[in-house]
């Protein structure tokens, strides 16, 4: 992960069923779905402003810190999230 993001917190937008991290005053989030103690990861998006600068990237690992600190599995929908992890074996533990 970028280091640059490594303050940011992840919060957890429960009514929006969305993970996110406010940077420079844009939003990238995760929506997700929960049942039976699997996270549906199912759609990833950062604004134009953060692409390119690790910030997609920055909130799949703090989304996958989370999951594995609550002791959920994940199940991966969105695309940027499963090229994330082909990248990241380490995280296939958590992979339903």
């Amino acid at each position: 992960m970028n280091t640059d993001y490594n303050s940011i917190p992840l919060i957890n937008n429960e009514n929006m069923q969305r993970f996110e991290m406010s940077i420079d005053e844009s939003v990238a989030f995760i929506e997700y779905k929960i049942k039976e103690g699997v996270l549906f990861l199912i759609h990833t998006e950062v604004p134009g402003s953060l692409q390119g600068k690790g910030a997609g990237s920055a909130i799949i690992e703090k989304t996958l810190q989370y999951a594995k600190a609550n002791g959920f599995v994940i199940k991966p929908i969105c695309p940027f999230v499963l090229a994330y992890l082909k990248r990241h074996t380490e995280w296939n533990m958590l992979l339903s």
